[in-house]
């Protein structure tokens, strides 16, 4: 796998690096740190080319300490003249990146990503997975990872995934949310008047959506699970009813999740910029960090 990670020498930048450092296989995956020299310069306005220069090289040596030693291809520095957003996508493009990784810090979802409006530029205009990082991964544990189930994206997440590297104390969960219509248990109003053979039909008929939703979600998971690397194969599959964005994010907080992977799939180059409901939800409200993996519309 090739990774892309930004950096602009602040801390949470720093911290991307930390935690893609813990995904890495240095005999396998090869590793790039992005800067845009268009950000340095003003961080250092005024100052000599030479110290600009300095600086820069100074960057890319610290990042490289926070990675993993043994790497079969030396990490690469890659600049670009463009302004940040644009030089981060274009360079993931022209490198082939498998994977950016971006730094963020706080919750919110509009103004709380590194360098305002970049990272979010970032993962709306990319067209391959986005780790948006907001804490390295405790040193004394393995990562807690919480996957998310769609049809439509667990092909795609199960190949992102089976391409990074876990250790063995990783802690895996796979997480399904029944959103049918009728999905949930029957509701008070209906059920005060089952007694009614016409409404007591209306109550078997939600039932009966009920069950079979939520079984057709547990059988998708049990292949979604089997698809995906053996730290998520230890642990029995989640299974939640309601709003998948609540009932993710509150997955998260119960769990401790240190990671969260969730898909989205653009329909055109418009809606490609609107990452929909439950990935808004996790970036704004999940303290956990997270992976967006896109998933191309079918033609």
């Amino acid at each position: 796998m090739k990774i892309l990670i930004g950096v602009d020498g602040s801390p949470a930048s720093l911290d991307a690096v930390r935690f893609a450092s813990r995904l890495v296989d240095p005999t396998n995956d090869a590793v790039a740190i992005y800067f845009s020299p268009l950000e340095l310069e003003r961080k250092l306005l005024g100052r000599s080319q030479r110290i600009v220069d300095g600086a820069a090289a100074a960057l890319f040596e610290e990042a490289c300490s926070l990675l993993p030693a043994g790497f079969a291809r030396r990490p690469e520095m890659i600049a670009s003249s463009k302004t940040a957003a644009v030089g981060l996508l274009e360079s993931a493009d022209g490198w082939r990146a498998d994977m950016l990784v971006v730094g963020a810090r706080g919750h919110g979802v509009i103004d709380g990503f590194l360098l305002g409006s970049v990272s979010r530029a970032v993962l709306h205009g990319a067209n391959l997975p986005v780790l948006v990082v907001r804490s390295p991964l405790p040193a004394d544990r393995g990562p807690r990872v919480l996957a998310c189930h769609h049809p439509n994206s667990a092909a795609a997440i199960a190949g992102v995934l089976g391409g990074l590297h876990w250790s063995k104390d990783t802690a895996g969960t796979i997480i399904g949310v029944a959103e049918s219509l009728l999905a949930g248990p029957l509701p008070s109003w209906l059920e005060r008047r089952v007694r009614d053979p016409d409404t007591q039909a209306i109550a078997q008929a939600w039932k009966d959506e009920h069950d079979e939703s939520v079984a057709a979600l547990e059988r998708s998971l049990v292949a979604f699970q089997a698809s995906l690397p053996e730290a998520f194969r230890r642990r029995a599959p989640v299974v939640v009813q309601g709003n998948p964005g609540d009932k993710i994010v509150a997955q998260t907080k119960l769990d401790g999740t240190d990671l969260v992977v969730l898909g989205r799939t653009p329909s055109d180059s418009f809606t490609r910029w609107l990452l929909g409901s439950t990935s808004e939800a996790v970036l704004g409200q999940a303290a956990a960090s997270a992976l967006i993996v896109p998933v191309e519309k079918k033609a």
